[in-house]
């Protein structure tokens, strides 16, 4: 048993090594593209998560017509 797995251990210590012809077809320098800008987003995506909420500073742009004051006459 240990004979047989050997051959598969060798392989495996390589890795799975792809023809050239596919690694230079466009049809792989698309798949490529695809998954270095799915992870340069999803690894954007993450660290904005980590990091605390922006807040800015709000700014009043309503402003009343009368005062709300109890006295009637002072600034609005």
């Amino acid at each position: 048993m240990i004979a047989a797995t050997a051959p598969l251990h060798g392989l495996a210590a390589q890795g799975i090594l792809f023809p050239q012809e596919l690694l230079q077809s466009e049809a792989f320098d698309v798949l490529a593209t695809f998954v270095a800008i799915n992870t340069l987003l999803y690894g954007t995506l993450a660290m904005a998560k980590i990091l605390p909420k922006l807040r800015l500073p709000r700014r009043r742009r309503y402003i009343r017509r009368e005062t709300r004051s109890i006295y009637p006459d002072g600034p609005l």
